[in-house]
């Protein structure tokens, strides 16, 4: 079982929660960065929260 399996599982039931995690972290490194990366972190929250099977990038889109 790989690592992604295991904390599927584990998050399972709690993807909204997961998504607003996923979400707030990547506000964070934009915060710190000045926003430097923020089309690679939105980039990597996505593919993350679609992992996670979140739907809180619905009520956060990405920056252009």
């Amino acid at each position: 079982m790989s690592a992604m399996d295991k904390i599927k599982k584990m998050l399972k039931g709690h993807e909204d929660q997961a998504g607003k995690g996923v979400d707030k972290s990547g506000d964070m490194v934009d915060d710190r960065t000045g926003g430097k990366y923020a089309k690679h972190v939105d980039t990597g929250q996505d593919k993350l929260n679609q992992q996670l099977g979140s739907d809180a990038d619905r009520d956060n889109p990405p920056r252009s």
